[in-house]
C-alpha cells in the first residue's frame, strides 16, 4: 500500500513540474514572428544587392548570358517569395485596420440611433 501511494504521489509530483517547466522551454509565438520579419527583410537585402552584383558582373563580360539569365530567375523566385510573405502579412493588417474602422462606424450609427430615439 505505502509502494502504491509512493508511485502516485511521484507521477503526480513529475506532472505538476511538467505543467510548470514546460511553457519555459517553448518559444514565444510573437518573438518568432518578429525574428522572421527582421529576418525576412535582411534576407530580401541580401537578394536585392546579389541580383545588382549579378547584372554588374554580366555587364563587365565576367559572366555569360546562360549564366546571368539562370541566377538572375533564381534570385528574382526567392524575392518574389519574400515580398509575397511581406504582402501576405500586410494585408493581415490591413484588415485589422478596415475591421477596427467598421466597428467605429457602426458604434457612432447606434449612438445616433440612440439620440433619435430619445428625441421622440
Amino acid at each position: 500500500m505505502d509502494l502504491v501511494f509512493m508511485f502516485l504521489t511521484a507521477v503526480f509530483l513529475l506532472g505538476c513540474l511538467y505543467l510548470v517547466l514546460a511553457p519555459l522551454f517553448k518559444e514565444d509565438t510573437f518573438l518568432d514572428h518578429t525574428r522572421k520579419s527582421q529576418t525576412n527583410a535582411a534576407t530580401k537585402e541580401a537578394l536585392l544587392t546579389t541580383l545588382n552584383e549579378i547584372e554588374f558582373e554580366y555587364k563587365m563580360d565576367k559572366l555569360s548570358e546562360s549564366d546571368y539569365r539562370q541566377l538572375k530567375k533564381q534570385y528574382e523566385i526567392q524575392v518574389t517569395k519574400i515580398m509575397k510573405d511581406e504582402e501576405a502579412s500586410s494585408d493581415k493588417q490591413v484588415d485589422l485596420d478596415l475591421l477596427a474602422e467598421v466597428e467605429r462606424e457602426i458604434e457612432e450609427s447606434m449612438k445616433k440611433n440612440r439620440k433619435k430615439g430619445e428625441g421622440k
